[in-house]
């Protein structure tokens, strides 16, 4: 078979405005999901490694700004520019929580345990809610000086890492309560990633990735790309990575040299998100242009709805457009 292999996507249709932010679950009995925030005000869930649509999350009242699904896929949270942070049953679709913010909640995450949720807000605040007694007050960080934009529990849960449009990446202990470490960057930081492990934060900046070790915050690499860069996923084994910005491309890098492997544009908007799969099988891209696509890690190779042909085999595929074939 010819290496030549082209890639082709898997396009996720039904959002009708931007796609900003998205989040895999862990691979679970059922496989993995992928939820998908959107202005639209409806976040969706779908199966991970086909695209197909399972469900959507009805009861914002306004553009959704981050998505989080807890690791076996039973609950989803969502922020948004209602002043809200909602928890979902994803499995019947219900309404939970709903917790009041006095702006828009940009970032919602959950901890290993899936018994608290960590929301930002352009209020400049970090809180921490407790799912098991949802009316007790929140834990509150206060010192970012711009919008919360991401916020992430790390270190087995005891820190908080945010990242904020004062150029800072923050640390905070929860024992404390107090900020513990503060990174400072040329430009506002975009995106925030732990790797599958949580040992490595992927951050990225202007048109930088960086690479942080999470138990020092020391600094492992930092790369250059030619866009400016909206979004960046580390692959599970840490050989490469991919990430997407400004001017509608997808890029892959190799996380060893630091070199570029491919790019290609596939988006017809800047790219907003992007993120690997749990299995490192597939990365998801969220975009300007309201759609959700699917990229293969290894093009050519059978795997959910990719079908492996050869070149006399591409008559009989006609009718499917989704077939992975040769030049």
């Amino acid at each position: 078979m010819s290496t030549n292999l082209r890639q082709i996507p898997l396009t996720c249709s039904g959002h009708t405005r931007p796609v900003v932010h998205l989040d895999f679950s862990d691979v679970t009995e059922c496989g993995y999901f992928l939820i998908s925030a959107c202005k639209d005000g409806s976040p969706m869930l779908r199966q991970g490694d086909t695209g197909d649509w399972v469900g959507t999350f009805e009861g914002h009242k306004g553009a959704v700004w981050g998505v989080a699904l807890n690791k076996n896929a039973t609950l989803a949270a969502s922020g948004a520019a209602d002043f809200t942070g909602k928890v979902w049953n994803a499995i019947s679709g219900a309404e939970i929580h709903s917790f009041q913010h006095k702006h828009i909640v940009k970032s919602v995450a959950f901890d290993q345990t899936s018994e608290l949720l960590v929301t930002g807000s352009n209020e400049k605040l970090v809180r921490v809610f407790n799912l098991k007694n949802a009316t007790a007050e929140p834990e509150v960080y206060t010192g970012h000086t711009g919008a919360v934009k991401r916020a992430l529990f790390c270190r087995n849960d005891q820190y908080i890492v945010s990242a904020a449009e004062d150029k800072t990446l923050r640390l905070w202990d929860r024992t404390s309560g107090q900020e513990a470490q503060k990174i400072e960057f040329p430009n506002n930081p975009n995106s925030l990633e732990l790797s599958a492990d949580n040992n490595i934060l992927t951050v990225t900046h202007g048109s930088s990735i960086s690479f942080w070790e999470v138990d020092t915050l020391k600094k492992l690499k930092e790369i250059k790309v030619p866009t400016n860069v909206a979004s960046a996923s580390l692959h599970p084994d840490k050989h490469i990575f991919v990430c997407g910005g400004e001017d509608f491309k997808m890029y892959k890098f190799d996380y060893i040299t630091g070199n570029e492997i491919e790019s290609f544009k596939g988006h017809f908007g800047p790219v907003h998100a992007v993120k690997f799969s749990p299995d490192g099988e597939l990365y998801a891209s969220g975009s300007e242009d309201g759609t959700l696509r699917l990229w293969q890690t290894t093009v050519g190779k059978t795997y959910g709805l990719w079908k492996c042909t050869e070149p006399g085999e591409l008559n009989n595929s006609i009718n499917s457009p989704r077939e992975v074939h040769a030049n």
